[in-house]
């Protein structure tokens, strides 16, 4: 153990010699760059960005460029970055961690490396906790880059997309973490390219970033809606709708449990609907009810796939053991279809359409970096997830700052009692007093009991921004006591007031150790900044939360021992302040374990996320004729449906269920019967089904009236019946998820099972995807385009010349509609039924 902390110690004044080396070849262009005037200096901009295009990396251009940050810095905001400053800007370019205690000028630091990556010109996220300081670090170094040529833009939730799309377009974008993750997940379900708002993800840099990359990692993002009451009615409906269907309505495939309508039972569904066209890309969420509805009543059945409990509760049968299975819903709408076969409620469900955690999102960054005053206890957790070292960066100024050792109550009375007496004190002779705590609660009380005791002070929540920093930054004036949760007023330098040094400076006493020893230190540093005195002395008591949890048995039993009154018992020693940094490395232990997880799950989405988003984004930027994809689509559900029924030993068997399928979702009814079937093997299947449905693909295309139109149907299609699937398989991934755990206790690893069951589901979702783009093109009954009229010397209408293209068809004019029904046959001669023909 040794032997590491003086190995990790070396590394660390090995890497502190090089940054320091380099920040001095930075300084070495201080003079050069004090002698340029204003135009010339602003000029450097462009200099640096035509360098970088003719091959100069941007390590090459730092040293000059960091200068030039300095030298403007200077002239615009009146700051001059340190020497340590320069340090920590290293870093920050070479996407690690600079670990920068409170008050060394962080957000100063990071206008070096910001500037230098925009020069790029792909794009610089600088990612903050809130949009109050997003605001307020954009207003006030927003200043000094655009006098150096920059453009910056600010990334608001309140933003419209057009907006926003400006923002991001900008060389650096100010944005709080939620907003650009959330974004992301929303330009990944547009179906437009135009309507996407970012660029491809270049650098970030995010301020407090322990707070978003470790404290948040264990919250995913997610854009979900609740499951409207319509839906439950479409439900219904649908369910009404198909028990009206007789046997030969429907095509059931028996061997792999599919069903489909035949042409007699798409009528009747259009009949019930009042749909022209039960195929039209617009009603392609009402045949997923549909489908539903019918594996429900006529595939699912009672008692052997699911049993209904005595509270109306539908429960899956397990098929191997029997059991009923607590918990556990069919996915994609199945169960819902037979919570209305069975006339139970219908459970509302929230879908979720798009879901990432922060740590996938932030590793798709080319570069990450951040910065914090407290990252070196999780400096395993960075490098491991994010590849990212942390890097201590001494502080400008020795720290004056006396840390006492913690103070130990036996109850929470004994211990707020003394909590309040030490503030008064304080505040009675002027020495500004912070009160950091852990839950909203402890505020509360502190403050009712500083009120009792006659001490005005502030609270602080955390739930108004603006009016958060304000208090902050008054916490450090002469007679100041501020209460404030742990968290809060992050970002927020606290100054000191006049004659407070003599007093002691800032003092800040924490309530309660949190989980975390980081957030410990992040309260602790508010006091001391730039070589400021202060003093830092945190209160606990056998009844606080981490004491109760992980309090040591040997403190305890000392207490029993000596069995000292309440009312004035206290220990203070070295020694509990190591116990209870070891019960905290135990919580950080368990919190990273938690947050691992997360992250072992997520990985297996993240990967069938990045299939899907690049697919996506193909089809949405495809200037060119889909029809390849789509063929290549229909081919392989003729293979993959023809290769399934195959191991079918009964052969007519076989070529009855293929007729099915062709019947069902491939061809017209009349185009293929049981005898260009029989006889033939599978590969010859195949390329009989293939050709048929390729020369009904070009007739159904013809009909649209030019290549424009071909190509927006086909991303329609494909986008429509992708985003639906993707959506049900999301939230069947996390249903399998809540199953997969318990399979824990047979010795199994979950995440294993997890990992093996979620890639047969993608690839069975990826057939799901092909089957339903092949059944909706095939069956789709694309309206034919009239064609602008020609000149008025032809004697003929549009209409006329559409109808003479059609074997057999007749002028319009010599046909009485009237008497037709929608479902007959149109008596134009062109062999389609009324309502697909001239009844539109």
């Amino acid at each position: 153990m040794a032997n590491m902390l003086r190995t990790l110690i070396e590394n660390d004044k090995g890497e502190l010699r090089k940054l320091d080396k380099l920040a001095k070849k930075v300084e070495s262009y201080e003079s050069a760059m004090a002698a340029l005037p204003d135009e010339e200096l602003q000029a450097k901009t462009s200099e640096f960005k035509a360098r970088y295009q003719a091959g100069e990396t941007l390590d090459d251009l730092l040293p000059e460029a960091y200068a030039v940050v300095r030298e403007a810095a200077k002239r615009v905001l009146g700051l001059f970055p340190y020497h340590v400053q320069v340090m920590g800007g290293i870093v920050l370019h070479h996407g690690d961690v600079p670990e920068m205690r409170t008050g060394e000028g962080k957000t100063l630091t990071a206008t070096m490396p910001v500037y230098l990556n925009a020069l790029s010109g792909e794009g610089v996220h600088v990612v903050t906790v809130n949009e109050y300081l997003s605001e307020r670090d954009a207003t006030e170094m927003g200043e000094l880059y655009s006098w150096l040529g920059l453009s910056v833009g600010i990334n608001l939730a309140a933003k419209s997309s057009a907006e926003k799309r400006e923002a991001y377009n900008c060389d650096i974008t100010y944005t709080t973490n939620s907003e650009v993750g959330f974004d992301y997940l929303r330009d990944n379900m547009v179906t437009r390219k135009e309507a996407m708002v970012q660029r491809p993800l270049n650098y970030a840099l995010v301020d407090e970033v322990d707070s978003v990359l470790i404290d948040e990692a264990r919250t995913p993002l997610i854009i979900s809606g609740a499951q409207s009451t319509d839906i439950s009615k479409l439900y219904d409906l649908a369910d009404h709708c198909v028990k009206g269907l007789s046997e030969e309505d429907y095509i059931i495939d028996i061997p792999t449990k599919t069903i489909g309508l035949s042409d007699s039972g798409i009528d009747k569904v259009e009949s019930y609907f009042k749909l022209d066209n039960l195929y039209d890309l617009e009603n392609v969420a009402l045949t997923h009810f549909i489908d539903n509805a019918l594996r429900a009543n006529y595939i699912m059945t009672l008692d052997i796939d699911y049993v209904v409990s005595p509270n109306k509760e539908i429960l899956i049968v397990d098929q191997f053991t029997g059991r009923t299975m607590e918990g556990r819903r069919f996915s994609d709408g199945l169960h819902q279809a037979i919570e209305a076969k069975e006339h139970v409620p219908i459970q509302d469900e929230s879908k979720t359409s798009a879901s990432i955690t922060y740590q996938n999102f932030f590793r798709m960054y080319k570069k990450l970096s951040g910065m914090t005053g407290t990252a070196k206890t999780e400096e395993e957790e960075f490098r491991e997830v994010y590849n990212m070292r942390v890097i201590p960066i001494p502080t400008n100024r020795p720290i004056q700052r006396i840390d006492n050792s913690d103070l130990l109550y036996p109850t929470l009375r004994a211990k707020f009692r003394a909590v309040v007496e030490d503030v008064k004190r304080r505040y009675e002779k002027g020495q500004p007093v912070l009160v950091g705590t852990v839950a909203v609660e402890t505020s509360d009380l502190i403050s009712k009991l500083l009120v009792e005791a006659g001490v005005p002070h502030e609270v602080l929540n955390a739930k108004n921004h603006a009016k958060e920093a304000q208090i902050i930054m008054n916490a450090g004036q002469r007679g100041a006591v501020t209460i404030a949760t742990n968290m809060a007023g992050r970002g927020t330098d606290i100054k000191l007031g006049e004659g407070v040094r003599e007093l002691g400076g800032l003092c800040v006493i924490g309530t309660e150790r949190h989980e975390s020893r980081r957030i410990d230190n992040q309260l602790r540093g508010r006091s001391g900044r730039q070589g400021d005195p202060g003093e830092s002395q945190f209160y606990l008591s056998f009844e606080d939360d981490l004491m109760r949890r992980f309090g040591s048995d040997r403190i305890k039993a000392l207490f029993e021992k000596m069995r000292l009154d309440e009312d004035d018992t206290v220990i203070e020693s070295k020694m509990l302040t190591r116990q209870v940094e070891s019960a905290q490395k135990r919580v950080e232990g368990n919190n990273y374990d938690t947050r691992k997880q997360v992250l072992q799950y997520d990985d297996v989405m993240r990967e069938q996320r990045e299939i899907i988003y690049a697919e996506r984004y193909d089809v949405i930027t495809a200037e060119r004729d889909l029809g390849p994809e789509i063929k290549a689509m229909v081919k392989r559900t003729i293979d993959r449906t023809v290769d399934a029924h195959a191991r079918v030993n009964n052969r007519q068997e076989v070529f009855e269920a293929i007729l099915n399928f062709a019947q069902m979702s491939l061809l017209p009814e009349e185009e293929i019967t049981l005898s260009d079937l029989e006889g033939k093997k599978d590969a010859e299947i195949k390329a009989l089904l293939f050709g048929k449905a390729m020369t009904h693909y070009d007739n159904q295309i013809s009909k649209l009236r030019d290549e424009e139109s071909l190509k927006e149907f086909q991303k329609v299609l494909i986008l429509m019946v992708v985003d639906n699937h993707w959506t049900e398989h999301m939230n069947a991934l996390d249903q399998l998820r809540s199953a997969v755990g318990l399979r824990g206790y047979a010795q199994n690893n979950p995440v294993v099972e997890y990992q093996s069951e979620g890639f047969k589901m993608f690839q069975d979702m990826i057939g799901s995807i092909e089957f339903d783009i092949t059944r909706t093109m095939m069956k789709a009954q694309i309206h034919e385009q009239r064609r602008e009229e020609v000149p008025s010397s032809s004697h003929t209408s549009a209409t006329a010349n559409i109808a003479a293209q059609t074997p057999g068809a007749v002028e319009e004019e010599t046909i009485d509609f009237s008497d037709v029904d929608r479902n007959d046959k149109c008596p134009c001669g062109s062999g389609k039924k009324y309502k697909n023909c001239h009844m539109r």
